[in-house]
């Protein structure tokens, strides 16, 4: 042992000064801080903890040792101690294994590491077989001189301690983060495609006009009817930068995913990504994924129920209306033919009413003249089905007729139900006069009165407790669901009944609809869900705002009800006082 002694002694050290400084050294000294008793202490702790103050207190300490010089410093700045993945600690252990450093100095052994494990291995095996002295200033401990019981129960608890620490503080960053994004405040490191950073603060998003016209650019060629992947090009062709680019010309040191080359381009993927990015309305959804834990990087998807959402976050770039139209269209994305550059009306909007599959377009030409009209495109393929031909000129009439109706039909119901409106119509009457809300009661009270039928069941025998307990259940649940369905509706008929039941700009769709000779693609797409084609050349049209459509026609006729029971209860009061009838008497209208 003694020999052991004098070997170590007499031996040279080429010293590795370690120093490591992580964002949760200083969020510790920022939520002590904010509003604990040990805030200013917290705060001291961090700045002895900066790179700077480590490494004067190491050099100090080796200008004192005879038998010690300095090799080289390793200093990870901004990389926490919950794992070993850091560039400069990789570095100073290349060198140990290459026999260029024989000894490891740090402030503090939270410096070195806080996973209790890992920081254990290295101290306890990888080290000591290595012949590497390790000597951690401020916790007075060096593995020269350490006695068993240093070595065996202090630097073990020690280590747990910092590995518990350093826990605790990644709990306190991630409530201090929710409560944040529950404010609606954005804490990605980058603005959106279409939004800045605010210099004042940098979680609020403002809007950046260039990029924001370039987003409506690409919502309004999508609702004209071109392909995401025609989108790309179009941009590419223009010279427009993407999104990566971008950022990066604005100076920011951006590093995104998606890139194939040294330059990144607009591409499907990233064209679809904006087209149904809900932060383009005004909203902010964020904490979609979560570490595995503090030790491990990987990110796992988090469920939908889980996800933060604030609406009216910022400002937002695209109406509603156009954001659910794009969103109908990008389930039946269509492309045009190379050699055709023009995009069909219909693009997007018409499905065979029997398979239930998108309809194709086909140019026919004979003698210098074109016919078009389209097809099942599951007959197209041979799979099945009809063709449910119809030609794109009897296709424009027929849904322009259609369109014309229902849109003087939903103005005219529009009016009537401003002026309601106006007049500061009760509420509850026009809730009560929505035909869907009528439905759902009439569902629910025919499941709460076969609950209630169940304990007459059970006390006669007619059922097990077992049964009783499964279908209680069961029609609980239906009832649920039911009442939950009609809060839903109700809200709808609220919202329609207070905002206004359409945008003035959605109004204005309707309008020039009335106006046009032949139905383009604008208002198609403005006002048009589906259309499904029959054989025969019969159409049937989904539209847009039905929901309110019918809850207006639904309060009109209620009203309109009300209006002729109020004069036939009129007419018999005043014929009662002229010409008494007999009980049981019946009259015409």
């Amino acid at each position: 042992m003694r020999n052991e002694n004098s070997n170590r002694q007499s031996k040279y050290f080429y010293a590795a000064m370690y120093l490591r400084l992580s964002r949760e050294d200083s969020d510790a000294g920022a939520v002590a801080d904010s509003g604990s008793p040990g805030g200013a202490g917290a705060t001291f702790k961090a700045e002895s903890n900066s790179i700077g103050s480590q490494r004067e207190l190491i050099r100090s300490f080796i200008r004192e040792q005879e038998d010690m010089e300095l090799f080289d410093c390793y200093a990870d700045d901004n990389y926490s101690g919950s794992n070993f993945e850091r560039p400069e600690f990789k570095r100073m252990i290349s060198d140990i294994e290459a026999g260029r450093v024989n000894c490891v100095i740090v402030k503090d052994l939270s410096r070195f590491g806080r996973d209790y494990i890992e920081t254990g291995r290295y101290l306890d095996q990888v080290f000591p077989a290595l012949g590497v002295r390790f000597i951690a200033l401020t916790d007075r401990y060096d593995s020269f001189s350490a006695d068993a019981g240093e070595r065996n129960i202090v630097l073990p608890v020690k280590n747990f301690i910092n590995d518990s620490y350093c826990r605790d503080i990644s709990t306190k960053v991630k409530s201090q983060l929710a409560v944040k994004r529950r404010k609606g405040e954005c804490l990605a490191a980058f603005a959106v495609y279409g939004y800045r950073k605010s210099a004042e603060d940098r979680n609020t998003l403002l809007v950046d006009d260039y990029a924001a016209e370039i987003v409506r650019r690409i919502f309004a060629w999508k609702i004209e009817g071109m392909a995401v992947s025609a989108i790309a090009e179009k941009l590419n062709d223009l010279h427009i930068l993407s999104p990566k680019e971008y950022k990066k010309s604005l100076g920011l040191n951006y590093r995104g995913g998606f890139t194939r080359g040294s330059c990144s381009k607009w591409s499907s993927p990233s064209i679809r990504r904006i087209l149904t990015n809900e932060v383009y309305l005004g909203h902010l959804v964020q904490g979609r994924t979560e570490r595995v834990n503090i030790k491990v990087k990987k990110r796992v998807e988090k469920p939908e129920e889980e996800w933060v959402r604030v609406e009216d976050a910022h400002e937002p770039i695209i109406s509603a209306d156009d954001f659910a139209i794009v969103q109908n269209l990008l389930k039946a994305d269509g492309r045009v033919s190379p050699k055709r550059k023009e995009i069909s009306p219909f693009m997007g909007l018409l499905f065979c009413g029997d398979c239930r599959e998108q309809m194709v377009r086909r140019v026919n030409c004979y003698k210098g003249t074109e016919k078009v009209y389209y097809i099942c495109s599951t007959k197209n393929r041979g799979e099945g089905c009809s063709r449910h031909s119809i030609e794109e000129a009897v296709l424009k009439e027929l849904a322009g007729t259609a369109i014309r109706r229902y849109a003087n039909d939903f103005l005219e119901q529009e009016k009537l139900f401003a002026q309601a409106k106006e007049r500061e119509a009760n509420l509850q009457a026009v809730i009560s006069y929505n035909k869907e809300i009528a439905r759902l009661k009439k569902e629910q009270e025919k499941y709460y009165s076969l609950t209630a039928g169940l304990y007459e069941d059970l006390r006669t025998g007619v059922i097990t407790k077992e049964e009783f307990g499964r279908l209680h259940g069961e029609f609980q649940k239906k009832a649920e669901n039911l009442a939950a369905a009609e809060g839903r509706q109700e809200q709808l008929v609220k919202e329609m009944f207070k905002a206004g039941v359409l945008s003035a700009g959605r109004l204005a769709a309707f309008q020039d609809s009335l106006e046009l000779k032949e139905i383009d693609r604008h208002t198609l797409a403005s006002l048009v869900k589906r259309i499904w084609v029959y054989e025969g050349k019969r159409i049937e049209i989904e539209f847009y705002f039905t929901d309110q459509y019918q809850a207006m026609k639904d309060w009109q006729a209620g009203n309109e009800a009300d209006a002729d029971s109020d004069d036939r209860m009129a007419y018999e009061s005043a014929e009662s006082r002229t010409s008494p009838t007999r009980p049981g008497t019946e009259r015409g209208a």
